[in-house]
């Protein structure tokens, strides 16, 4: 079973769009409230020793320096405003390949279905010249 993540673009543009879990994210907008790592664990009911790795990974995807960085880079990629991001709050495949991104899985799957129906039409009106 995966985690319920949120995605949002890229914060440093051009890259893959970023995928945090509901964890992560939480624990990055206590972060951006100024907690710290014992006030965080102490709110979650957990560990200290869990909320580093928890830290680390958000920063590692984010591909930020450190946690203040990811912080900024979330604000950036509107993971930590509050709005949940979801296919259909970007332009799509299109932008993405613009962009020079790595498309959605979501995007991706709206391209290949509107590659189908495009070659249906083909086929249908060359099967109707002939």
């Amino acid at each position: 079973m995966t985690a319920p993540t949120r995605v949002g673009p890229s914060p440093v543009g051009g890259g893959p769009a970023v995928a945090l879990t509901d964890h992560e994210l939480q624990v990055l907008e206590l972060v951006a409230h100024g907690h710290t790592h014992e006030d965080i664990a102490r709110q979650l009911v957990t560990t200290r020793k869990g909320i580093t790795p928890t830290v680390n990974r958000a920063i590692q995807k984010l591909g930020a320096t450190n946690a203040p960085h990811a912080v900024l880079l979330a604000c950036r990629a509107g993971l930590l405003d509050g709005k949940p991001r979801r296919h259909g709050d970007h332009a799509g495949y299109a932008a993405h390949t613009y962009r020079g991104e790595e498309p959605c899985e979501a995007c991706w799957d709206g391209e290949r279905a509107y590659r189908a129906v495009r070659r249906a039409i083909r086929k249908a009106a060359k099967a109707n010249a002939a």
